[in-house]
């Protein structure tokens, strides 16, 4: 990728992470001696010495050439919903566990930098879903973006709810299920793939639709254009709904509230490795063979 050259660079990272603090101590270090000005945010300084650096969150926006994030891939999905309007892109250092999402290793990080420093790298360009929950009389009630999904379920226990579900005002199904997750390509590899949902290339632009633990064992997921609207309204016989976004934020509708989901007008710039692509992430996270079979070898058994 060919861009102006980086000069500023924002940290953000889980503050309840001993090495997430530590780490951004010792980056803002690294990089000053390299002559990039650092901004860290508030709640990820810590102990750092140099207070000039830091800045509230939404101070990184308009300071940031780039933005590192520390943590896993909750840190992330944090991250990404604080930037993605912006268009600066995000560099996501796993400190966690799994991590589809922050792919590079802490052992890797200066390695990393010292490409990105040097303009190597790439960006890929993730598609989110944004949309607003409708109540009578209110109007547009909550708004919000998602790197990964929006999910519908009820916190009362051993109750299933039902979800009139509509694309493009076009009538669906009712869902008799636990719930439904509304994903993105990136989503897919997250609660909506624990659910039963298709694995989705990230370069694709679709919106997965999810059902958890369905009624009728015949509503399975369905994949639909990036141009879909998509329209859900809970009929209720629970008085506990809620919305969740990015398993982080959530929102408890109510009677006659109505949900409408569809792609975002923008996208996470997300900073790639050149070492991973989706395939190999995938391999190495949900434990797939590693090695590739010569078919001509099988055809002569």
């Amino acid at each position: 990728m060919v861009c102006k050259k980086i000069t500023k660079i924002g940290i953000i990272g889980n503050p309840g992470k001993l090495s997430a603090l530590r780490l951004a101590g010792d980056l803002s270090e690294w990089l000053d001696k390299k002559g990039i000005k650092v901004f860290v945010s508030r709640d990820c300084a810590g102990k750092l010495l140099d207070k000039k650096l830091v800045v509230e969150n939404e101070e990184l926006l308009s300071n940031a050439d780039i933005l590192i994030a520390l943590g896993g891939d909750g840190t992330l999905l944090s991250a990404a919903r604080l930037v993605s309007s912006s268009g600066i892109p995000i560099l996501g250092i796993n400190l966690g566990g799994l991590g589809f999402l922050t792919e590079v290793n802490s052992s890797r990080v200066y390695e990393v930098l010292e490409q990105v420093l040097s303009n190597k790298f790439s960006v890929e360009n993730r598609m989110l879903i944004s949309g607003y929950v409708l109540r009578k009389g209110e109007g547009k009630v909550f708004r919000f973006s998602a790197l990964n999904d929006a999910v519908i379920t009820t916190e009362a226990i051993a109750r299933v709810l039902k979800l009139e579900t509509s694309i493009d005002k076009q009538y669906v199904t009712t869902y008799v299920a636990d719930g439904l997750i509304i994903s993105t390509p990136t989503g897919s590899t997250a609660y909506s793939l624990s659910a039963g949902g298709p694995i989705v290339h990230p370069a694709l632009k679709a919106i997965i639709i999810t059902p958890i633990c369905p009624h009728t064992l015949t509503n399975r997921p369905i994949i639909v254009s990036e141009k879909s609207s998509i329209s859900i309204e809970p009929i209720f016989e629970t008085n506990k709904i809620a919305l969740t976004i990015d398993g982080q934020i959530k929102f408890n509708l109510l009677h006659s509230d109505k949900l409408v989901i569809k792609k975002a007008s923008y996208a996470l710039k997300l900073i790639s490795s050149t070492e991973n692509d989706f395939f190999a992430i995938l391999r190495k996270k949900l434990k797939w063979s590693g090695h590739s079979i010569n078919p001509e070898s099988i055809r002569n058994k």
